[in-house]
């Protein structure tokens, strides 16, 4: 059994309340309190004289939660919350779905029965920082990025400043974990220095004073309008880094009749019947796959949807085949040339001719 109490805080009342959960753990649960470590502002000197005690238990079974409890000290007024984990919860913790990792990373053991649990916590700690340190940060921080926009639109549809102020904030904790993690970093000093970490990075905004505006906010309007800033500055630093490829005739080959045979003969129809919605719907079709092209190939982008005009459909199937004739051109440059027949007797025979070629 390890025990390293001197120094981290260990004062005797602190010592009192880590001796009492081992006693109780050796009487009720003898197997399943794998570790205590202690974290937070004891042991990064940011207590003051109301600070509780961070502690990680670490527990192998759910016999272990006997352990946990919550109470208040009368005489000090301090509330404490003893809060069990279990190992499949650090197992979590290091998939990096949010940055508050600190009882991960920085919890200094102070008891451990089994030098093996502590060989598996480093190796815990080991896999969040090499996904910290990852190209797949960037995909934790768009996914989080992602409950963010969420709460964005829970905001504007929102008509009471409590529930306003509360989806408000809900969406600042995800864009402050989205930026951690960006950056694969994490928190370690707790909520009260979250701004103070966050500046720490050197953003090329200021994310500080815009989330204090939408803090201090005072009615809905001024919240969804300040909250909106905030994305604005944010939206375009958290876009995920991608490689993309140039293109071939491997990664474009048929996504031009993809988008002929999809849509075009529908635009004209949509026209004909004076129907708006198909007319929309089918251009708004063919920026989607626009944008899944030009995410993964590095051809020229197709906005589209900013000439869309309800009022004239005719307008919209020329803005379709232009577009179309302007990816025409992409197309050729990588060498494919569209496959035209002048009947389908023509196409069957020769799609059949590849049978043969085959052989």
């Amino acid at each position: 059994m390890l025990r390293i109490e001197e120094g981290y805080g260990m004062n005797e009342m602190n010592r009192t309340m880590i001796d009492a959960i081992i006693k109780k753990a050796d009487a009720l649960c003898p197997d399943s309190l794998a570790m205590i470590g202690v974290y937070g502002s004891v042991i990064i000197g940011d207590e003051y004289e109301k600070s509780d005690l961070d502690l990680l238990i670490l527990i192998n079974d759910e016999k272990g939660q006997v352990l946990a409890d919550g109470f208040i000290l009368d005489d000090i007024d301090i509330g404490y919350d003893i809060y069990c984990t279990s190992w499949d919860m650090l197992e979590n913790d290091a998939q990096c779905d949010h940055a508050h990792l600190s009882k991960l990373f920085n919890s200094i053991i102070v008891y451990c029965k089994d030098k093996s649990a502590l060989k598996r916590l480093d190796e815990i700690r080991r896999k969040a920082a090499e996904l910290l340190a990852s190209d797949k940060r960037y995909e934790k921080a768009d996914q989080v990025y992602s409950n963010a926009k969420k709460m964005l639109a829970e905001v504007y549809l929102a008509q009471s400043l409590s529930k306003s102020r509360s989806c408000a904030g809900a969406a600042i904790e995800f864009i402050e974990n989205a930026v951690m993690l960006y950056n694969g970093q994490y928190f370690r000093k707790g909520t009260k220095r979250a701004l103070d970490e966050l500046k720490q990075i050197r953003l090329p905004f200021d994310l500080e004073t815009r989330i204090l505006a939408v803090i201090q906010a005072e009615t809905v309007e001024k919240i969804r309008a300040e909250l909106t800033e905030v994305f604005i500055l944010t939206d375009e630093y958290l876009q995920v880094p991608k490689k993309k490829e140039l293109p071939s005739a491997e990664n474009l080959r048929g996504t031009y009749e993809e988008m002929y045979s999809n849509w075009k003969n529908k635009m004209a129809e949509a026209a004909d019947r004076d129907d708006v919605y198909s007319s929309f719907m089918n251009l708004l079709s063919l920026q989607y796959m626009f944008h899944e092209i030009t995410e993964c190939i590095a051809v020229d982008g197709f906005e589209i949807m900013d000439k869309f005009n309800p009022k004239n459909l005719e307008e919209n199937v020329e803005v379709f085949n232009q577009a179309l004739n302007k990816y025409l051109a992409e197309y050729e440059k990588a060498g494919i040339c569209p496959r035209h027949f002048e009947s389908m007797t023509e196409f069957a025979e020769d799609y059949n001719k590849k049978i043969f070629e085959e052989i």
